[in-house]
């Protein structure tokens, strides 16, 4: 490969690091070509990026970052899919569902600024909620006391009845 080709590699992964909040390092060796067809279909299906990438390439797109990747140098071993995604719970939902075979495998994420490293943390970051889920979550909780209070008047509560029996849930 010609260095200004690698050149060229490198800065569209430093875009990428740059353009995308949370990505994954996959183990994706023995994967047929027919998996691997599979995998990138589900990959698009849920607006993932997928990438085949050299590690030494990406080892130099990492240092070239403003983000201190370190922590992920280790697990660039071997053969290496770069997983680029928005949401930082829906690469791990995908490879969750293959956690049965074995392959892909999470070899290490960057998620919510925070970094994941080993197979084992696949679970963590599944568990992680995204913006919408949390926003989602805390309408919800602010919605509570209002349907209590809606729904009390519905049942043809009074509004004096309805203060008293709030007053008496404070105490």
């Amino acid at each position: 490969m010609k260095k200004e080709l690698k050149d060229t590699i490198v800065v569209e992964l430093g875009q990428k690091l740059k353009e995308y909040p949370h990505f994954y390092l996959v183990d994706i060796a023995g994967l047929n070509a027919e998996q691997t067809s599979d995998l990138r279909r589900k990959c698009f299906k849920n607006e993932i990026k997928m990438v085949v990438v050299k590690n030494t390439l990406l080892h130099k797109a990492f240092e070239a970052s403003d983000v201190d990747f370190e922590p992920l140098y280790d697990s660039l071993k071997g053969s290496t899919a770069v997983m680029f995604a928005n949401t930082a719970n829906v690469p791990a939902k995908l490879l969750k569902e293959y956690a049965k075979e074995g392959v892909p495998a999470l070899k290490a994420a960057y998620a919510e600024e925070g970094f994941f490293v080993g197979a084992d943390k696949l679970s963590e970051l599944v568990a992680i909620k995204s913006k919408n889920e949390l926003i989602a979550d805390v309408v919800t909780l602010l919605q509570s006391p209002i349907k209590t209070v809606v729904s009390g008047l519905n049942a043809g509560g009074k509004i004096h009845g309805l203060l008293d029996a709030i007053a008496e849930r404070n105490k």
